[in-house]
């Protein structure tokens, strides 16, 4: 078996990948640095390869995804004939979940603006703050990145709710499980809402005018999951007449964000360039090592293969 490793492993977390396929054949390169031949002659890629260069890939028979989201494979027209992709669900729950968490804090305690009075040497008392503790925070999408979001909220005391596709029992770290089809008998009652919800035809434009007026005046909404899920005009809005009282973001729609986009100049919003996914917590990079190599393991056992999408 060849196995062409993309991601930029350590020297520790290249053992963990390489247990999993005893006697494999690993050729280590990059995202921009692979070449046809190394890409030809792979049985397994490791990490998100442009999907236009799939077509060189004739042997492949998995493409074990960096990343949890896989949409532009969905689409892709260039997956080779019996090749299976597979996710990296589960690597990412603790560098997202903390990063949008840092996010929500800072806004509901001001902290924006005081880093822009201390830029111009301002010292101004910015007046009330809210609270987590005992707040109504609902989270949409509870798989491993909101699950982690709403146990930090529930260590600060705040109140969760989880909303999904389907019914299940609720059950820590969350209070409350409701289905999507609920969605705007539970906006009225959130004091947070964040979103982790992936991009698909049920979810582009979900946050428009309606969502965010149905949302008490006040309250703050957060997205970690994509950035297509908002009408940023329509958030805009709401941010601009006071409804909604912050809004934390670190994806958006365009991305990258055009340097002309009114969002950047909307009150109250706190903008980061989609970076809470990506390699810069080191356990992220732990984690996709242990899932590509318990994939392995599983495609030589022929057993099923875990985050199997495509």
């Amino acid at each position: 078996m060849n196995v062409l490793v993309l991601p930029p492993f350590n020297a520790a977390q290249k053992t963990v990948l390489e247990a999993g396929a005893p006697g494999a054949t690993f050729v280590y390169s990059d995202y921009h640095s692979a070449t046809d031949e190394q890409i030809a002659a792979a049985d397994v890629i490791v990490g998100n390869l442009a999907p236009k260069r799939l077509c060189r890939a004739a042997r492949l028979q998995l493409l074990q995804l960096n990343s949890a989201g896989y949409d532009n494979y969905a689409a892709a027209e260039t997956l080779p004939r019996g090749a299976r992709v597979c996710c990296a669900v589960g690597a990412y729950g603790q560098a997202v979940s903390e990063h949008i968490f840092s996010m929500v804090l800072a806004m509901i305690k001001r902290l924006p603006a005081y880093h822009t009075d201390q830029l111009s040497h301002t010292w101004s008392d910015h007046g009330p703050v809210t609270s987590l503790r005992g707040a109504r925070v609902l989270v949409m999408g509870t798989g491993d990145i909101g699950t982690h979001f709403a146990q930090l909220c529930r260590a600060m005391g705040a109140n969760v709710t989880g909303i999904r596709r389907s019914a299940v029992n609720a059950r820590p770290p969350f209070e409350r499980m409701v289905t999507m089809d609920q969605l705007y008998s539970e906006l009225p009652r959130a004091d947070v809402v964040a979103s982790f919800l992936p991009s698909d035809a049920t979810t582009r434009g979900l946050a428009d005018g309606r969502f965010f007026n149905s949302m008490p005046t006040g309250s703050f909404f957060a997205n970690g999951g994509r950035g297509d899920l908002v009408v940023a005009d329509d958030l805009i809005e709401a941010l601009s007449c006071g409804h909604i009282a912050g809004a934390a973001l670190d994806v958006t729609a365009p991305e990258p964000l055009p340097a002309d986009h009114p969002l950047w100049e909307a009150p109250s919003v706190l903008i980061t360039p989609h970076i809470s996914g990506n390699f810069h917590l080191p356990v992220v990079l732990d984690n996709i090592a242990a899932i590509a190599a318990e994939n392995l393991a599983h495609l030589a056992a022929g057993e099923p293969l875990r985050n199997h999408v495509l």
